[in-house]
């Protein structure tokens, strides 16, 4: 696939755009959600329950050949769940609506049928939005792999990086951008991206990208999309505002879901009750000194909490580091990679900046603060126990 490499951050905007991957502030933070400390609470999933059998292998899927190829080369064999459910009603040209947690294969899930449909239809244009620019990165160097020597071009629209390789990418005529809604907004409001054209359309994350508040943008931006159009809208949690913009973007869609619970059942969850700050961050000090508490990722409120808890973890001697939308992409980037690498074995993390975070051995997941909202919590709890494994997660409660 033509893709230029990942892009360096900068710090210059374009046209003096504020716009990056998320809105801007507005005032206060809003209210918190109340949520009953009884839904913090739950054990995992029995280990004997039966496992999936899927229906399908991936060379029973009648792909182009450069992406069947490329699938066999990546070790690609047995579809999971969600793949083996969605992909063939995504090359039958119906329209798909996946009720999945991160860490299921969703990504291939879309891209798949999307790159097929790619490559054998000259005509065919495709725009991903997701919610984050670390999960807009990982889609587009998902589909990079999978397109490899297709010849197909691409461009993938992320605040945080110069925008002249973007321009570059979208001068090319690229057939496929993926990016944030910010951006990507920015974009058509420049003139730089006619969308006019564009008859597939995925939404990763839908429920993310509506706590961040896109939904005007999602809307203005889906509304100047081909009137007739192939859609693939992905969420972990399916209320009512994921409904409304699923009724009125997407006709009849197939429903696959790879879930059944409110939360994830292989994650065992409870709680931790303190009385002051002193006795708080005690007690997740002797939490992280567990030998079972192996790679942590911590959730705080606001930059300022998350920095200072790091620093603080980091005086007692823990190998931790933070992300949060404060820091720059870079910033980021190479404190997940040592999370990943486990140089570190503690990250201390926002809501937004955990967004998109894939590393599949975190054990634990550590509710510092109380989540905004339920969604949330099964957003931040989602981050543990993949790939089979039994996860873990606690939460803090003043009482």
């Amino acid at each position: 696939m033509s893709y230029t490499k990942y892009q360096k951050p900068s710090s210059r905007r374009y046209n003096g755009s504020p716009r990056y991957s998320q809105p801007k502030s507005q005032g206060r933070r809003p209210k918190k959600d109340y949520i009953h400390p009884s839904r913090f609470i739950a054990g995992a999933k029995p280990a004997d329950e039966p496992d999936y059998v899927p229906t399908h292998k991936f060379t029973d899927f009648d792909l182009h050949p450069v992406l069947q190829s490329n699938l066999v080369a990546m070790g690609f064999d047995t579809p999971s769940p969600i793949q083996d459910q969605s992909i063939p009603v995504g090359l039958s040209g119906q329209n798909v609506v996946g009720l999945a947690d991160t860490g299921t294969g969703k990504t291939a899930a879309f891209a798949i049928p999307l790159l097929h449909k790619l490559m054998t239809n000259s005509n065919a244009k495709a725009l991903i939005l997701a919610p984050t620019r670390e999960l807009a990165q990982q889609i587009e160097e998902a589909c990079r792999s999978f397109a490899k020597g297709s010849g197909l071009s691409g461009a993938l629209l992320i605040g945080g990086v110069a925008m002249g390789p973007q321009l570059r990418d979208l001068r090319a005529k690229a057939r496929i951008v993926i990016g944030t809604p910010g951006r990507v907004k920015d974009h058509i409001e420049q003139g730089t991206l006619n969308i006019a054209g564009f008859n597939i359309v995925v939404l990763d994350e839908v429920d993310r990208m509506l706590d961040m508040g896109f939904i005007n943008d999602i809307r203005h931006i889906l509304g100047q999309t081909a009137s007739v159009k192939q859609s693939f809208f992905f969420s972990a949690t399916l209320d009512a505002r994921v409904k409304g913009i699923i009724d009125d973007f997407c006709t009849s869609p197939v429903h696959v879901a790879v879930k059944t619970g409110e939360a994830s059942s292989n994650v065992e969850q409870n709680i931790v009750n303190y009385v002051s700050h002193h006795e708080k961050i005690d007690k997740l000090h002797d939490l992280l000194l567990q030998e079972k508490v192996a790679k942590t990722l911590v959730f705080d409120d606001t930059h300022r909490s998350v920095e200072k808890l790091c620093k603080e973890l980091q005086a007692r001697g823990f190998s931790s580091d933070a992300i949060h939308g404060g820091k720059s992409q870079s910033q980021r980037q190479r404190a997940l990679k040592r999370f990943k690498d486990n140089q570190v074995n503690v990250l201390v993390a926002t809501d937004v900046a955990a967004r998109g975070i894939d590393v599949a051995d975190i054990t634990h997941v550590i509710n510092y603060s109380t989540p905004q909202s339920y969604s949330d919590y099964i957003h931040r709890i989602g981050r543990a126990g993949r790939a089979g494994r039994t996860g873990h997660a606690l939460t803090f409660i003043e009482g």
